[in-house]
């Protein structure tokens, strides 16, 4: 084999030796680590890569902190790496907190960000106070106008609370409930117009950070706008249902006295259809009358003439009512 091929295999397996060497025995890491003056040992920078741990994620914030005096140890970093913390965070909200001289124990640290919240946000938002902006919430005072508030909450975070604390959801919906709480109980719009600090005031006794993940410190109100008169639309409203259900009423009363004229109708049409059907009956029984000799031709013939003059009477009055009219 040719001494140049050979020196070049040589070359190459001694590379991927060294590669794999240093995978598992970070050199480099340790000498930084010593150089910094965190005692960390070798092997025990190679167990955790037994481990499943980068190494780098746990000496790295771990210089960090010993450099800036919190006297962390390895093993507390690493149980919170293999808890699916984020170490680096943990580390920089401690040194955060350190400076701006508040209480904060790598414990509770750890928690909050096992919990899903941003730690050092948080220490940051407790150095420097946040604002946040409700929207625009709408609310009618006792003479039915109504009213449209816009606050600005400035909210401090609490780190006491913010495992299990509520979120800005739950104090943007406070503030909301505590502005139509205000202004509903308002004799008249006017009286918000003229002192909308009245709204904050209010809202603020009620210690709406209750149970929150933040502290109150401020309820400003940046906006106060007169909507609709909500209680004349109300009352216009009920006027018209009320017209429409009496009206519906009287159509039901016409229906049904429509109805009524029609059965007094076909009543008069059945009383006339029995009149007729009597005077039907009347030349049967003079007929028969006559048949049985019970009257006389001469009584027959009276009676015609008594009809005939009853008829002609009733003929010169009708004649004389009517001249009478004209």
């Amino acid at each position: 084999m040719d001494p140049t091929v050979t020196v070049i295999i040589i070359a190459v397996l001694a590379v991927i030796a060294i590669s794999v060497f240093l995978s598992f025995f970070p050199i480099m890491l340790w000498i930084s680590a010593l150089a910094s003056g965190v005692r960390v040992g070798i092997i025990t920078l190679v167990a955790m890569r037994l481990r499943r741990v980068v190494p780098s994620r746990i000496v790295n914030p771990l210089i960090k902190a010993t450099k800036a005096g919190l006297g962390l140890t390895i093993n507390q970093l690493e149980s919170h790496f293999l808890a699916g913390g984020n170490v680096d965070r943990v580390v920089n909200s401690l040194i955060a907190a350190q400076r701006a001289n508040i209480e904060l124990e790598f414990e509770r640290a750890a928690a909050i960000d096992l919990a899903g919240r941003d730690v050092l946000q948080a220490v940051q938002m407790s150095v420097n106070p946040r604002v946040i902006e409700t929207p625009i919430v709408a609310a009618v005072a006792k003479n039915g106008i109504e009213v449209k508030v816009k606050a600005r909450v400035t909210v401090r975070a609490n780190i006491d609370r913010l495992v299990g604390g509520a979120g800005e959801e739950t104090i943007i919906a406070r503030v909301g409930e505590g502005i139509v709480t205000t202004v509903g109980s308002s004799e008249s719009h006017k009286d918000v117009l003229e002192n909308p600090d009245l709204i904050s005031r209010t809202v603020l006794g009620k210690g709406l950070d209750a149970g929150t993940a933040f502290e109150i410190l401020s309820i400003d109100i940046a906006d106060v706008d007169v909507g609709k008169n909500i209680g004349a639309h109300l009352q216009t409203e009920q006027a018209e249902a009320d017209k429409r259900i009496a009206q519906a009423k009287a159509e039901e009363r016409r229906a049904m006295a429509v109805a009524q004229e029609q059965e007094m109708k076909a009543r008069v049409v059945e009383m006339r259809a029995l009149v007729v059907e009597a005077e039907s009956q009347v030349p049967l029984a003079m007929a028969e009358a006559l048949k049985q000799g019970k009257i006389g031709v001469l009584d027959y013939m009276n009676f015609k003439n008594i009809e005939a003059d009853t008829s002609m009477r009733n003929s010169i009055g009708k004649d004389g009512t009517e001249k009478d009219d004209r």
